[in-house]
């Protein structure tokens, strides 16, 4: 058999892009959600939005846990669907769902009863702590919805099902931002509820997202069949034992880096609510125009996971130096968007202040720079590194990077040098470039992939 340097497939590069283009749009009405937020908070006051925007950094936290669980389900599930082993994909989702669940009750239980504890962490001004404490104690019972919502969406990604989410996400944006202009100004006859508007909206918006995505699994949904009973068996000891030795790294992983951005967050707090709001609509925007990123991340993850389930290990090879190339072009492209967009986005946040609307350009002009990083390192490590079953390299990578270097380096940057925020801003952002060179070197060894028990 021929062996290839890149991929000359069609189906391949069908597959690769059919994924990622529905998961980008996705993600990115996802992330519209946060936007329209974003905005609408902040034509309705600036306080409102930075304490909305450190809230946040909690529900982050929950994403990246969240995230985690259901990535390590992932690697077992794509690899199970290579096989057409549907039994072990509904193993997985048992244990990932109840392991989701208990994370979002008791992140939801954290966020009603203790949010001045947790937003003080963060910030000392104590109206965004008062404005972010009556957003907490209603979102805070949207974060179980969230988990297995989450969850039961990423076991139809695995199993190469992808446009039900694009469906449910633009459903659930439609809701969010309706019930937002009702209840955040008071239209239409409804109370003007500020940030607690917000909240509701968003509550609602996420409940009719679990609604819908378990209709769909239970009355549409052909190939894995998920059923109530699947859910509540006893996990598989065999199963459990696996997914805890390989998904516990990724675990880690997600929510250590949801703790640092919580901690990134707080370092740009205690530099004043004008550094907390541009911090937030920089990160928000960024996070609307990088979509194809992560969904490229997710469709190399299951084309990965899939080909080693399938045990065609050949095509292994060109597939990664394919892949590379393509993150590459999409962290320019990304890139280029960000960069050339940032002063007519910034003209839609029209009651931040001067200061503000300085530090949000400065901000957005870095992430431009660095998303190039972020784009090639973040899907070979995330992605496919993962995908191949090394989880703990990931975790041991991160760490070094984001605890032993990028963290130290700003908090002497703020508290110990008073550097401006600009100047903090790039120190929190540097990682993002110093792991390509790491995550080239790892990627084309070849040494990450691993057998599974799925996988035997």
């Amino acid at each position: 058999m021929a062996k290839e340097f890149f991929v000359h497939n069609r189906d391949f590069y069908k597959s690769f892009f059919g994924m990622t283009i529905v998961i980008a749009l996705q993600n990115a009405i996802v992330f519209a959600v946060n936007l329209a937020d974003a905005i609408m908070l902040s034509r309705y006051s600036e306080t409102a939005l930075s304490g909305v925007a450190l809230l946040n950094q909690v529900q982050f936290l929950l994403q990246m846990m969240v995230f985690g669980i259901a990535e390590g389900a992932l690697i077992f599930s794509a690899r199970s669907w290579g096989q057409k082993n549907i039994g072990a994909i509904h193993e997985v989702i048992n244990i990932a769902l109840k392991f989701s669940l208990a994370t979002g009750i008791i992140m939801s239980v954290i966020a009603i009863f203790m949010p001045e504890k947790l937003l003080g962490l963060m910030t000392s001004d104590k109206a965004i702590i008062a404005e972010g404490a009556r957003y907490a104690r209603i979102i805070g019972f949207s974060y179980p919805v969230f988990a297995v919502s989450q969850i039961l969406m990423i076991m139809l990604r695995s199993v190469e099902t992808v446009k039900v989410s694009f469906y449910v996400s633009t459903i659930t944006f439609v809701i969010n931002v309706t019930l937002n202009y009702m209840l955040i100004y008071g239209n239409f006859g409804f109370p003007e509820m500020g940030c607690r508007g917000a909240a509701v909206a968003t509550l609602c918006a996420r409940s009719a997202e679990l609604v819908l995505t378990i209709a769909y699994c239970r009355m549409i949904d052909r190939k894995v069949k998920l059923r109530l009973h699947h859910i509540l068996n006893k996990m598989n000891r065999i199963m459990l034992k696996d997914y805890i030795r390989i998904g516990t790294p990724v675990f880690l992983a997600a929510a250590t880096w949801g703790i640092a951005m919580g901690i990134q967050t707080g370092i740009l707090g205690h530099m004043g609510s004008s550094a907390i709001a541009a911090n937030s609509v920089a990160t928000t925007v960024f996070q609307f125009v990088t979509v194809f990123i992560a969904a490229s991340a997710s469709a190399a993850a299951v084309i990965t996971g899939k080909t080693i389930g399938e045990r065609r290990y050949w095509l292994i090879r060109p597939n990664t130096r394919t892949f590379q190339v393509l993150f590459i072009i999409t962290g320019i492209c990304s890139a280029a968007v960000l960069f050339l967009l940032r002063y007519p986005i910034i003209t839609v946040f029209s009651k931040l202040s001067p200061e503000a609307v300085d530090l949000s350009l400065q901000f957005m002009t870095v992430l431009s720079v660095t998303t190039i990083g972020t784009s090639y390192q973040m899907p070979s490590l995330v992605g496919i590194v993962r995908a191949g079953g090394e989880t703990d390299f990931v975790l041991k990578n991160d760490f070094i990077f984001m605890w032993l270097i990028v963290l130290p380096a700003s908090l002497l940057a703020a508290f110990y040098f008073h550097a401006s925020p600009l100047i903090v801003f790039i120190c929190l952002k540097a990682d993002q470039v110093l792991k390509c060179a790491v995550a080239a070197v790892k990627l084309n060894r070849y040494t990450w992939i691993k057998r599974i028990s799925t996988a035997k």
